[in-house]
């Protein structure tokens, strides 16, 4: 009979299936994303005062023939998931990274890639909290999308290639440079790539020359491929998806390889 208890009863220590761990880490990040109110104004309150103000304003020239909210609206879910999947992620990580966070969980059996993954799945979460409040808000300022039926599929396909590059960089930076170069690092590529991404600006007031180049640049992918699914009609923006693709395999790759815990 006490053999019997024994076995019932006796620990098998050992690693929780890879799913459930990144699960698990990925609620943890949630959490922790919901309850910072910088990350908070950095991820949502800001595209939405870009895609307010220069909605209204009349100075400024879109081109292609899209009105203002048109142009914008697209170019903003861009944004916002540049500023979720990479600034507010890469800052968070850096973060963590410094103050032994990460140290403590490269002792646990959660790998670079489990983590890389949990980090995903939290981005997600709360780019379709970000996607439908900027649509809402655009909705009212009068966004009138002109998209094809494939767009259903082909938006979250943009979106979610587009999130995996942003988080394969931003866990990149995070993972090879320390905290405080981190968040230097973090803030002027975002604010670089405001300006010269497509966002709020059309990518055809640039020189020919450099066009090319910002528009193989991931957040001139994302911003370009989605608006021609939401604002042209495209049925699949082959060369924006192709772009962030590559982007998503190359940050992805290096991150895993040279991500370091300490």
């Amino acid at each position: 009979m006490t053999d019997v208890l024994e076995n019932t009863f006796r620990p098998e220590p050992g690693a929780a299936p890879l799913p459930r761990m990144v699960a698990a880490q990925a609620a943890l990040e949630t959490r922790q994303l919901l309850r910072n109110g910088e990350q908070l104004t950095l991820t949502l309150i800001i595209p939405l005062l870009l895609l307010a103000a220069f909605s209204l304003e009349p100075l400024i020239s879109f081109g292609g023939g899209y009105t203002r909210i048109d142009f914008l609206t697209p170019g903003v879910i861009a944004l916002a998931i540049m500023s979720t999947a990479f600034t507010s992620q890469a800052i968070a990580t850096g973060f963590e990274r410094r103050y032994g966070v990460l140290k403590r969980l490269g002792a646990t059996p959660l790998s670079p890639a489990g983590l890389i993954a949990a980090k995903t799945l939290t981005v997600i979460g709360v780019e379709l909290l970000q996607a439908v409040i900027i649509v809402i808000v655009a909705a009212a300022l009068g966004w009138s999308p002109d998209a094809a039926p494939t767009a259903i599929v082909v938006v979250p396909l943009l979106i979610l290639l587009g999130t995996a590059a942003f988080s394969g960089f931003a866990l990149l930076l995070a993972g090879t440079l320390r905290a405080e170069a981190t968040l230097a690092a973090a803030n002027l590529i975002y604010v670089v790539l405001l300006g010269v991404g497509g966002v709020v600006f059309s990518l055809d007031k640039f020189p020919a020359g450099a066009r090319s180049f910002l528009q193989a640049l991931p957040t001139g992918a994302l911003s370009t491929g989605l608006r021609d699914a939401l604002a042209n009609g495209t049925a699949f923006p082959v060369r924006d998806a192709v772009t962030l693709a590559v982007w998503a395999v190359i940050s992805i790759t290096l991150a895993v390889r040279y991500f370091r815990w300490e």
